[in-house]
């Protein structure tokens, strides 16, 4: 899913309409880039409309404001993948899922970084990011899991906002404090000593 998938999700009391895929893609391709550049605060409808050659009309009759259209763009940042591929076996899942995040978080770090000051400053911002980012993955989740279920390797319903919660903590305390890889054997290190552990304790 792209960009475009965003716009399909509620981003507020101000979304009034869906436009044409390839002009929304435009601007939160647009937002992504100038989060990086200049992060949150520096960024402007303005700057937004110019890049993305759309008019700021068009940006409200889509979204309230720039945290909406920020959230917009972060989700559609964070689905935008291919689906999972079902190994056959509930770690083989669990690790291919989790190599796919990681390049996708490798994606949002300096996105993240430049958000980071206006989440402090502005805790509706926080909130509306979460809601956002918390769906993210979700659903491709809940499938790895029906499949572990039917195959026998879980014999219980797992914590789904737990594992999904503590995942994204890992990754966002590797690349945001600690600075280390997200590779391989992380990988395998979070799967085998976090992720499965905690399903199989329920």
């Amino acid at each position: 899913m792209t960009a475009q998938g965003a716009g399909r999700t509620p981003d507020g009391p101000g979304a009034a309409r869906n436009l044409n895929p390839e002009r929304e893609r435009a601007i939160l391709d647009a937002v992504l880039e100038l989060l990086a550049e200049v992060g949150y605060d520096r960024m402007s409808i303005d700057q937004v409309a110019r890049l993305a050659r759309a008019s700021k009309a068009t940006i409200y009759r889509r979204w309230a404001g720039k945290a909406e259209m920020v959230a917009a763009a972060m989700h559609g940042l964070a689905v935008e993948h291919q689906p999972m591929p079902d190994t056959g076996t509930l770690r083989g899942d669990l690790a291919a899922g989790l190599s796919m995040f990681c390049r996708i978080y490798e994606r949002k770090h300096a996105i993240v970084l430049g958000l980071l000051p206006a989440i402090r400053s502005d805790p509706a911002l926080g909130r509306l990011l979460h809601r956002h980012m918390l769906k993210s993955g979700a659903d491709e989740v809940v499938e790895l899991l029906d499949r572990a279920r039917a195959r026998g390797e879980l014999d219980r319903e797992p914590d789904l906002t737990a594992l999904v919660e503590v995942t994204k903590a890992l990754l966002w305390h590797r690349l945001l404090l600690t600075g280390e890889p997200l590779d391989d054997g992380f990988v395998a290190r979070t799967v085998d000593e976090v992720l499965l552990p905690l399903l199989r304790a329920g």
